[in-house]
């Protein structure tokens, strides 16, 4: 077997749980191959460049093998090899990620409580009474 589709070629490369979502990820652009957007049927043989962005971090791998049945990990693993450019790449955002600060502590003390936001809001039980004065 020389040549496989796309989808099934990275169904068993592992890239995607499902060959469904992979034919989804195709149609939405996030794999190229050879710097080309493709279809789902697109024949992938040995040598090709393809890059795969998932999530928000691009991977670029060249295809060393070609197979169409989903195997083991080990077994998946064999049938590309990913580029340096890409590893640098991938840690570099995985770096920048683990240094980022968390999003929530930007607020000083957290969350505010019930009682802050009912503070916050204190004009609006001024204007909107139940009473009847």
């Amino acid at each position: 077997m020389s040549t496989a589709r796309i989808d099934k070629w990275l169904w068993a490369a592992r890239f995607y749980k499902t060959r469904s979502l992979a034919t989804q990820e195709i149609d939405k652009g996030h794999v190229q191959v050879n710097q080309a957007n493709v279809k789902p049927a697109r024949d992938v043989r040995v040598g090709d460049t393809i890059t795969v962005l998932q999530g928000k971090v691009p991977r670029t791998v060249v295809v060393k093998g070609i197979s169409e049945q989903r195997g083991p990990a080990p077994v998946a693993q064999l049938l590309y090899e990913e580029t340096a450019q890409s590893l640098e790449k991938r840690a570099l955002i995985a770096e920048r990620n683990r240094l980022s600060p968390e999003p929530a502590l930007a607020i000083e003390n957290g969350r505010p409580t019930k009682r802050d936001r009912r503070n916050l809001q204190s004009d609006w039980n001024d204007r909107w009474s139940a009473s009847l004065d």
